[in-house]
């Protein structure tokens, strides 16, 4: 890890009525001493300091409040300095040049959680979990967020970690050791132990999905037949004109998108081009996009105008082309009911999107299904691709050491250490630059 003194603004840019100057390096009192007293005085860390902040030629730049946190009690475990100073753009640059100026340089993105890190502050699952939550929209995203960034994964992690090297340091003293000098009925131990590392591991891979969803929203995919109303519907759904609405068959060629926020989840709705045969190169286009929309959905909404429906599961278009199985993520909706005299099918729901009958209703399957699916999961492990993969390679490990047990732990205790070593990537324990690159490149400035 490199000394420079690094500098970024860590509050959002543009006109505010406040923003925050981070500065951080080693031995910075003198340089805060001389920003809060230019002439006589003495600074205390983590005493907030108004002061006027003049550049070397003495000039005011601004009025600010200044705070000194002494290492190694500050979130990167150096000095830091922060600045806080009025949000204008003028004021920051010209602190920015007056900072340069002095040796420092500007940080890159996540150069100061890179810090933390490197000074035991953080491991990487603590760095994702703030990334998380810088990125989150909602409050349930903030809770599942908040858990990961203040260790509640890296703690999950790490009992993970130290009972593969206790159950890798056991079976390799079964080949040095006669079997009574080690603990009764070691070897059921040592198994049974291994087992129930697999299955919770295994567990929590099962429910990536569901920590994807919270993490980067809900997908629910309007689709149907064109002209079924799908667009008006998604639009009642959003709040606005979100998508183009016609009479004419085929408006919709693309996929349109839009974010809402159902009782705190992120909640991405997504309308489709109309599923039916055509020769319009275009509209063929966003049809096959349709497939994608649902290869990635968490919820279909499939749209019909009438209450005649295929009986099977799966999404068809009028040529009798199944596009994709969705029957157990799957909400039959009937649309335009103001045009139907009669609501025989218990399986679906009927809605206008002109009048706005069954709006609610709907609202509140999708709300079910939703709680049904994700309610709970704060309390999961934030999985994202990076600890996905390192997690499915650790339970292919520990699957193969109990699957190729044969009475020799020479091979099996292997296993388990190449399964110890992923978990230890995770945390950053074991870890190779490019991993590093990526996990802290996801942050901004000023992190």
């Amino acid at each position: 890890m490199n000394n420079d003194t690094i500098f970024a603004l860590s509050s959002g840019f543009g006109k505010s009525g406040v923003a925050v100057i981070r500065i951080s390096g080693d031995n910075l009192h003198d340089f805060a001493t001389k920003l809060i007293f230019p002439h006589t005085g003495v600074v205390k860390p983590r005493h907030a300091y108004f002061c006027n902040l003049r550049d070397d030629t003495g000039d005011l730049i601004d009025q600010c409040i200044v705070i000194y946190f002494a290492a190694p009690a500050s979130f990167t475990g150096t000095d830091i300095i922060e600045i806080h100073t009025h949000g204008a753009t003028a004021v920051i640059n010209k602190i920015f040049e007056f900072l340069s100026g002095h040796n420092m340089r500007m940080a890159t993105p996540g150069e100061f959680s890179r810090r933390a890190f490197m000074n035991g502050k953080m491991d990487l699952s603590d760095v994702d979990g703030l990334a998380a939550l810088l990125d989150a929209q909602t409050d349930r995203q903030r809770k599942f967020a908040l858990k990961s960034m203040l260790g509640g994964d890296g703690k999950i992690y790490n009992t993970w970690r130290e009972q593969m090297i206790e159950i890798a340091a056991y079976a390799a003293a079964t080949l040095d050791y006669d079997e009574t000098d080690l603990p009764a009925n070691i070897s059921e131990k040592i198994l049974s132990k291994t087992k129930e590392l697999h299955t919770d591991i295994k567990k929590s891979l099962s429910r990536y999905n569901v920590s994807r969803a919270i993490a980067h929203g809900f997908n629910i995919v309007f689709v149907g037949e064109t002209n079924v109303g799908k667009s008006s519907l998604f639009n009642k759904l959003v709040g606005t004109n979100r998508a183009i609405v016609s009479n004419t068959p085929g408006t919709t060629r693309d996929v349109i998108s839009a974010q809402i926020d159902i009782d705190g989840y992120l909640v991405n709705l997504s309308d489709t081009a109309g599923l039916r045969e055509t020769g319009d190169e275009i509209e063929q286009m966003g049809i096959d996009r349709t497939k994608t929309e649902l290869d990635n959905a968490d919820l279909v909404l499939h749209i019909y105008a009438d209450n005649e429906f295929p009986s099977c599961g799966g999404v068809a278009r009028s040529d009798g082309v199944v596009f994709s199985d969705t029957q157990n993520k799957e909400i039959i909706v009937i649309n335009k009911c103001d045009e139907i005299k009669t609501r025989n099918n218990k399986n679906a729901i009927y809605t206008s999107a002109k009048t706005g009958d069954g709006i609610d209703e709907l609202l509140n399957k999708i709300r079910e299904y939703m709680h049904n699916t994700l309610d709970g999961a704060e309390n999961n492990l934030v999985i994202n691709a990076r600890t996905y993969k390192l997690l499915s390679d650790t339970e292919r490990e520990l699957n193969s050491a109990l699957t190729t047990f044969d009475g020799n732990y020479d091979i099996f205790a292997e296993h388990v250490r190449r399964a110890a070593d992923n978990i230890g990537k995770i945390l950053g324990t074991i870890t190779a630059t490019d991993v590093m690159d990526a996990t802290f490149s996801q942050l901004c400035l000023g992190k």
